[in-house]
C-alpha cells in the first residue's frame, strides 16, 4: 500500500494485494465483494485496510460500479455501496471514498483549498463516457477551482497490454483523442492513462500525478486481463478532520 500526496488536509492511498486473508485466486488483500471471494475474507481485508489507514471502516463509502459515468455526491456514511455509480464526491471530513479496480484506472482528485475530494473508476467505457470530467464538474459545483485541483491516476493497464478490436479503438478514440495506441503485439490498443490525462488537462487541471505501474505486468496487483477470476485493489481519498 502506498500513500498519495494530494495536498495539505487530504489523505489518499492505493492498496495492492500484499497481506490480506483471501485464498487463491483472490490471494491476499482482495477488497472486492462481488468477485466470488468469501464474504468473511473480504470483510476482514476491508477492516484491516481501514485500520492500517487509521480510518473508521464504517465511514468508508463504496460504489456498485457499472463502468458508466454517474457521479454521486455523498455527505454521510452508507451501509451499502452507492448503487450504479462510478464516481463519488464529498466535502465531509473523515468520510473516505473508495474505488475498486483490477486494470481500470483509479482516479483520485482533491482541491485542498476548497476541501472537496473525489474518487472515480475509469475503464474503457468510463473513459469514453467522461466519468472523470463529470466528477471534476461535480467538484466545481461544490466550490473547487480547476487550478487548485490535484489528480492522481493509479495503477492502470498500459497501452502495450490493452488490446481491443479495431472498431472499438476507433469508437473510443473518436470521443477521447489521444487514447488510441498500438500494443506490443502490433495490434490496436487503448492507452487509458493518455486519455485520462488529456481529459484532466482539458478540464483545466495541470497537477496530475500518474503511477506508471501496469497491473497486468505486476504480480503485486490484481489484473482481470491477466487472470480473469481475481480480486480487486482499491484507491481511497478523504479529508482529514
Amino acid at each position: 500500500m502506498r500513500s498519495v500526496d494530494l495536498g495539505a488536509g487530504v489523505a489518499a492511498a492505493i492498496t495492492d494485494r500484499t497481506g490480506g486473508t483471501s485464498a487463491p485466486p483472490y490471494d491476499g488483500n482482495n477488497l472486492g465483494r462481488c468477485v466470488g471471494d468469501a464474504p468473511a475474507a473480504v470483510a476482514a481485508n476491508r477492516a484491516a485496510t481501514a485500520a492500517a489507514l487509521a480510518l473508521d471502516a464504517s465511514r468508508v463509502v463504496w460504489m456498485a460500479q457499472v463502468h458508466a459515468a454517474r457521479v454521486t455526491v455523498v455527505d454521510s456514511p452508507r451501509p451499502d455501496p452507492v448503487a450504479v455509480t462510478d464516481a463519488l464526491v464529498t466535502a465531509t471530513p473523515s468520510l473516505a471514498l473508495a474505488v475498486l479496480v483490477a486494470d481500470c484506472a483509479p482516479v483520485l482528485l482533491a482541491d485542498p483549498a476548497a476541501r472537496v475530494v473525489a474518487a472515480a473508476h475509469a475503464g474503457r467505457r468510463g473513459l469514453a463516457a467522461a466519468v472523470v470530467p463529470r466528477a471534476v464538474a461535480a467538484m466545481l459545483d461544490g466550490g473547487a477551482r480547476p487550478g487548485d485541483v490535484r489528480a492522481f491516476v493509479g495503477p492502470t493497464i498500459c497501452g502495450g497490454c490493452y488490446e481491443v478490436p479495431g472498431p472499438l479503438q476507433e469508437e473510443v478514440a473518436a470521443r477521447v483523442p489521444g487514447s488510441a495506441c498500438t500494443t506490443r503485439r502490433g495490434t490496436p490498443g487503448l492507452d487509458l492513462r493518455s486519455g485520462l490525462i488529456g481529459q484532466l488537462h482539458d478540464a483545466g487541471i495541470d497537477a496530475v500525478d500518474v503511477d506508471p505501474t501496469c497491473p497486468a505486468e505486476h504480480p503485486a496487483y490484481f489484473s482481470y486481463r491477466r487472470d480473469g477470476t481475481t480480486g480487486r485493489f482499491a484507491g481511497y481519498v478523504w479529508l482529514r478532520p
